[in-house]
């Protein structure tokens, strides 16, 4: 009879796990996950060129990975030499780029790849090969197989020049003061500026702190044309990240903007409050009602980029620090971010940034 009862339970035990494993969804690395078709590349052989650094480069893509249970994979792209994908730490030195949810392609411009492949070691003007791969994460992570590019990185020219952005947004059209934009490659200049909501979206640019030269408006809002009278515009109110190229006499705005995030501002964990850029001091500010609770500092309201204090006694925070700072008692504060981001698309983000907040 015992016999019979310890076959019972042994098949009772059995049968227990099999059901958790059916309700309990995110089990899912019992199963097999797996890319279902091999990824695809828009060119296996590559040579990068400075003065086209802007346009895409490779463009990356691959089949949709479907898991057990219905929820968003979240992919990424790895990028590692082919002498580093095999034994105990193969790909443990990848460049890894995340993509989002449920996207299946990224592209890459030419500064991105040439950064990539600067970073781990190719030499410029020479071809060498990179190994790329795929991975799909959800409860775990799978890979798919890898695809070898050639790719011949160029060395980045250093400049030091500036150009200059004088526009409604000051209030007055000063030129002296004007937003600077810094020449991140030849002839190519970038920074930042924050138009507020009661100011007009008006301005030009100009290669010296006066009116000896400037660019307005060609044939169209994003071509430059020489000592043009006619003002360009920007899309609206909002921080932007802002381009020229005079190679191409091409201009380009993209919103970007620091913020604060966590428990002690509105947005909690998921929503961060935009900062303002101050093109004066070259700093990000806020003066915001704020309660007791947790603050860090994330870029573009997305944690790809996020800086908090490896030391929450300084002002010192570090780039993808789990850290916060603590805000003691509710109440009006003065918060401002510094941080040197003359070219984050070829140098990447510092390791570190300054931050006050001070209670008004």
């Amino acid at each position: 009879m015992k016999k019979y009862i310890n076959k019972l339970f042994l098949l009772g035990s059995l049968l227990f796990l099999a059901a958790s494993c059916e309700s309990e969804g995110v089990v899912t690395t019992l199963q097999s996950v797996s890319f279902p078709s091999a990824i695809e590349v828009s060119s296996t052989s590559i040579v990068l060129k400075e003065d086209t650094s802007d346009d895409a480069a490779l463009l990356v893509s691959w089949p949709k990975v479907t898991f057990p249970i219905a929820a968003p994979v979240t992919y990424a792209v790895q990028f590692d030499l082919t002498t580093d994908i095999k034994g105990s730490e193969a790909w443990l030195h990848a460049k890894r780029i995340v993509v989002g949810e449920d996207v299946l392609s990224k592209s890459f411009t030419g500064a991105e790849l040439n950064k990539i492949a600067t970073d781990l070691g190719l030499k410029t003007d020479v071809s060498g090969e990179l190994v790329i791969r795929v991975e799909a994460a959800m409860d775990h992570k799978v890979y798919s197989a890898p695809i070898t590019i050639n790719v011949t990185p160029y060395l980045k020219t250093v400049v030091m020049g500036e150009i200059y952005m004088p526009g409604s947004y000051q209030g007055e059209w000063d030129v002296e003061t004007a937003a600077t934009l810094n020449e991140i490659q030849l002839g190519v200049y970038q920074g930042y500026m924050t138009l507020a909501p009661d100011r007009d979206p008006i301005f030009k640019f100009n290669k010296a702190r006066n009116w000896a030269q400037f660019y307005g408006a060609g044939n169209t809002n994003f071509d430059l044309k020489n000592m043009s009278d006619a003002n360009f515009v920007l899309p609206g109110a909002g921080s932007y990240q802002i381009k020229v190229n005079l190679n191409t006499l091409k201009w380009s705005s993209t919103p970007y903007s620091w913020g604060i995030v966590g428990t002690s501002q509105a947005g909690g964990w998921d929503n961060s409050t935009p900062m303002s850029y101050d093109h004066q001091t070259k700093t990000w500010k806020i003066t915001a009602n704020l309660v007791t609770g947790a603050l860090k500092f994330r870029l573009n309201n997305s944690w790809t980029i996020n800086y908090g204090p490896a030391d929450p006694s300084t002002n010192t925070i570090n780039l993808d620090n789990g850290g916060a700072y603590d805000i003691p008692e509710a109440g009006v504060y003065e918060v401002t971010f510094k941080i040197d981001e003359v070219d984050p698309l070829s140098n990447g983000y510092p390791k570190t940034a300054t931050c006050t907040i001070v209670k008004k």
